[in-house]
């Protein structure tokens, strides 16, 4: 029994013996069963993350070229050549990689990706680390991305951190690395990446934190940029500057690691202040919204030159705009500081142009305008043109095609369409025969309709398409006067330009040239060409100056003093429906205009509202006129233009006023019936007016010194002529051979010039004037005597009657049967004809001491002339006076009287003063008289 049962230890032993035995067996069956599964798992798993795999890149983005092209903001420069503004999406400026310096090239693999050179798109060693990381800190927390998988998740993906989108990526960096060589790939990259503060790409950023070229930066500034992309806003140096360093520190040591650089350089950056060499942070902000009509304008150019993009593209675009004037006509449409406007509703179209090149200098789209790219009224909106068609379709075609002249006559009578509607002028009435030259300034309606139909509605339509106005559908003739077409005041001004350019059409264009990326020049192809003879823009321009400059012009509210500018006025009418709905009155209108150009510049100006219940009123209208003369003074300020050249087929003629079919004035027609006209060569009159006959010059010239009455008579005769008008006659005078000077302009045939100067000799020229016309001169000298002193005799003794001296018995005769009557000189010395010493001296005329002397005319003095003897009848007694003559005589009055004798009393000063020339009329002789 002990034999069979054993002790508990044995049983033990026993027990474990038998569970070993029995495990060594069991392992192989494990094994296999393990290895079974996890083959399985590994065939399942295998398939699983294929299948997981092609699920994930199924609908992976595909690499589109086009999307590797960054968008790139684009550059405006003005006609000067410097920057005006950048428009884009982003502020970025591209850098190709050879112009990459090695230290940036170092710092970034450094950094991002070192082994970038030797991985094909995905870096496996670093993709394990990664995964590691993500394992133990969870998933995203620690990238793996090389410098193509950043390429590809900024162009293709988006930032999300998923196991999906890192598939995509690492399967599309591989493509990628198929498609570009590795050099390609680093170029997008670091023009790619974002370096906060509106900086895309590593040269935009250099430029944004320190306004240096790449070459330009040193070691610690690559540093910090090459840093900044792990997180631009975190590391922003404006903001944050002691992080930037940090992170900034880290790039260097990475690059010392690396073996870039040394550790000194690497120290020595470290050293340096992130702010030292930062520059300051541009916070300004450029107000564009002067230009902004502009280069909306400049954005459709370019993009009809073919598939440029301003917005992305990155190009150089050369604009034609003139800063200073741009700013100008902003102002002038949206202050009321140049002008003042009615309503804000009120809306504005202006475009400046060059006259020459065709170059837009300046565009006003419109009053109160907000925001970019909107509705520009300067080159969109299409309104009617009203008169300032009339140049284009009517009287041009006329002169290129017909030889018209500027005095071509037309009639200005109630007239009517061809198809029976009636056409009025403006105003209401007609003027009659007038010259093409008055139609255009007067802008006359049926003058206009007229031309047009003279020289054919197909051609007039034809003659302003070529100008760059657009054709309606249906030609009528009412586009004579502006009533079919829709035009803009770009179109208009790009017409007008041409007739200060000699007759050359230059299509108005903003852009001059672009420069693409690889500095590739794109000139701007624009339509330029001979659009109609020399001789019809010089005439053209030659009348519309006339519209301006005439005081009946309707556009002498434009005038600029000194400028030499045409220009032309146009409105259109509300039709008869609209008048009557919106009670508008007749003297309102829904668009004015005013076109005018110099040899430099051409501005067209157009004003109106967008709903048809508004109009413009008298005063409104007056607008665009101001708006003209005010940009014409601003650019012309520091240079006055040529005035328009007059071609050598164009010649200048005299014409006789009023003639039809026209005729020359004569040599002998008066000025005031004379208009100066232009004429092709060749197709200028030839008759000359026959009206006028040569004005007959003055005969029989006489001049005469009297000595008694120190006096110079000049008189002459004129012969009998046909002439129904009785001639003025001009009468110069010259001194001693001296300077002539008018000394009477009259129709009497004579003149006496009182107190000449004694001993000088007058030289008289006489001149008839008929009609304006001046004839041959005739002329006549006389010397004037030299006055003798007369010795001073002696004093009367009162007291000693019989000592007195006779000179008053000499000089005046007394009648000795009545001395109570004999003239005593201070009162009557009376004989049969009194003879006043102290009042009147009378002859033919009297001559008055006291008061006139007269002959012809009168000249007075201021004092009595006071007879000295006493006269008898059978002697003459002459009485010398003592006047003084007043400030216009002559001299003192001269009076004498007949009485058996003579007395009289002169006036005068003692040592009279040489007095100036009085010349005054006689009475003519009869005609045919012998002065």
């Amino acid at each position: 029994m002990a034999e069979k049962y054993n002790t508990r230890e044995e049983r033990r032993k026993q027990a474990n013996s038998n569970k070993t035995g029995k495990s060594k067996k069991k392992p192989k069956g494990i094994f296999k069963k393990i290895f079974l599964v996890l083959v399985t798992l590994g065939i399942i798993g295998v398939v699983a993350g294929g299948a997981t795999f092609a699920y994930f890149i199924s609908d992976a983005p595909k690499i589109d070229e086009s999307l590797l092209k960054d968008p790139l903001s684009s550059k405006f420069f003005d006609k000067e050549g410097n920057l005006l503004t950048e428009e884009g999406v982003e502020k970025r400026e591209y850098v190709a990689y050879a112009d990459i310096p090695e230290v940036i090239k170092n710092a970034v693999l450094a950094t991002e990706d070192v082994r970038f050179f030797k991985h094909g798109g995905v870096d496996i060693l670093r993709l394990g680390s990664a995964v590691i990381g993500n394992v133990t800190n969870g998933f995203g927390s620690q990238g793996a991305s090389t410098l193509t998988q950043q390429v590809v998740k900024r162009t293709f993906l988006t930032d999300e951190k998923t196991i999906k989108r890192k598939v995509q990526e690492a399967w599309l960096a591989i493509k990628l690395e198929q498609r570009y060589t590795k050099e390609e790939i680093f170029e997008m990259y670091v023009n790619k990446i974002w370096y906060a503060n509106h900086a895309f790409g590593i040269a935009t950023a250099a430029d944004t934190y320190y306004g240096k070229d790449l070459k330009d930066l040193t070691l610690e500034e690559v540093a910090m940029l090459v840093g900044l992309p792990q997180s631009p806003s975190r590391y922003n140096p404006f903001k944050y500057p002691e992080r930037a360093e940090e992170r900034r520190n880290i790039v260097l040591h990475l690059m010392n690691r690396h073996g870039f650089i040394t550790e000194a350089e690497m120290k020595n950056a470290q050293s340096i202040p992130v702010t030292k060499t930062l520059q300051a942070q541009d916070t300004s902000k450029v107000d564009t919204t002067p230009y902004d009509a502009f280069i909306d304008q400049v954005i459709e150019e370019v993009q009809s030159m073919g598939d440029y993009n301003p917005y992305t593209d990155g190009l150089e675009i050369y604009t034609t705009i003139d800063k200073d004037a741009q700013k100008h006509v902003y102002d002038m449409l949206n202050t009321e500081d140049i002008i003042q406007y009615p309503s804000k509703s009120l809306q504005a179209g202006i475009s400046l142009i060059d006259t020459k090149t065709g170059e837009i200098r300046a565009i006003g789209g419109g009053r109160n305008i907000q925001g970019k790219r909107v509705f520009n009224y300067a080159t969109e909106a299409k309104r009617s043109p009203g008169s300032t068609i009339k140049p284009i379709m009517d009287y041009a075609p006329a002169i290129d095609k017909l030889n018209w002249s500027t005095y071509h006559q037309l009639t200005d009578e109630p007239f009517q369409y061809s198809n029976g509607t009636p056409i009025k002028n403006a105003g209401g009435r007609y003027r009659g025969d007038v010259s093409m030259r008055e139609a255009l300034e007067r802008s006359l309606n049926i003058p206009a309709l007229k031309a047009l139909q003279e020289v054919g509605v197909e051609e007039g339509y034809a003659f302003a398409q070529e100008l760059g106005i657009p054709i309606p559908k249906n030609n009528y003739e009412s586009g004579a006067i502006g009533g079919t077409q829709s035009v803009s005041s770009m179109q208009i001004a790009g017409a007008y330009s041409a007739f200060g350019n000699g007759g050359i059409y230059n299509q108005p264009h903003t852009v001059t040239k672009i420069v693409l990326r690889d500095k590739t020049e794109i000139e701007n192809k624009f339509t330029s060409k001979a659009v109609m003879k020399e001789s019809t823009a010089f005439m053209i321009s030659d009348m519309l100056k006339g519209v301006i400059d005439e005081s009946y012009g309707t556009g002498q509210l434009a005038r600029v003093s000194g400028l030499p500018m045409a220009g032309k006025t146009g409105s259109s009418n509300f039709d008869a429906a609209d008048k009557k709905r919106f009670n508008i009155p007749s003297a309102g209108v829904p668009d004015s205009w005013m076109t005018a150009y110099t040899t430099n510049y051409t501005v067209a100006a157009w004003i109106g509202y967008d709903k048809k219940s508004e109009y413009l009123g008298k005063e409104s209208q007056r607008i665009p006129k101001k708006m003209v003369k005010e940009l014409m003074t601003y650019v012309h300020k520091d240079d006055k233009p040529e005035d328009f050249k007059q071609p050598k087929n164009v010649v200048k003629r005299g014409i006789l006023k009023g003639s039809n079919p026209a005729v020359k004035a004569s040599d002998y027609t008066p000025k005031d019936q004379v208009t100066y006209e232009y004429f092709i060569r060749g197709h200028e009159p030839t008759k000359v007016t026959k009206q006028y006959d040569k004005t007959s010059a003055p005969i029989g010239v006489n001049a005469s010194y009297d000595e008694a009455s120190n006096s110079i008579n000049l008189q002459w005769n004129y012969p009998q002529t046909d002439s129904s008008k009785a001639p003025d006659f001009e009468v110069k005078v010259s001194i001693d051979g001296g300077a002539s000077q008018v000394l009477a302009s009259s129709s009497a045939m004579g003149l006496t010039i009182q107190q000449p100067n004694p001993g000088s000799t007058y030289t008289f020229t006489v001149t008839a004037i008929v009609n304006g016309q001046k004839s041959a001169s005739a002329s006549a000298s006389v010397k004037v005597t030299a006055i003798q002193e007369e010795p001073i005799e002696p004093e009367p003794d009162l007291n000693n009657p019989e000592e007195t001296d006779d000179t008053g018995q000499n000089d005046q005769g007394q009648d000795s049967s009545n001395d109570d009557n004999s003239n005593d000189g201070n009162n009557n010395g009376n004989t049969n004809n009194p003879s006043n010493g102290n009042n009147n001296g009378n002859t033919t005329n009297p001559g008055n001491g006291n008061n006139d002397g007269n002959t012809t005319n009168p000249g007075n003095g201021n004092n009595n002339g006071n007879g000295n003897g006493n006269g008898n009848n059978n002697s003459n007694g002459n009485g010398n006076g003592n006047g003084n003559g007043s400030e216009n005589s002559t001299g003192g009055g001269t009076g004498g009287g007949t009485g058996g004798g003579t007395g009289g009393g002169t006036g005068g000063t003692t040592e009279p003063p040489q007095p100036p020339i009085d010349a005054e009329n006689t009475v003519p002789p009869a005609a045919g008289d012998t002065p």
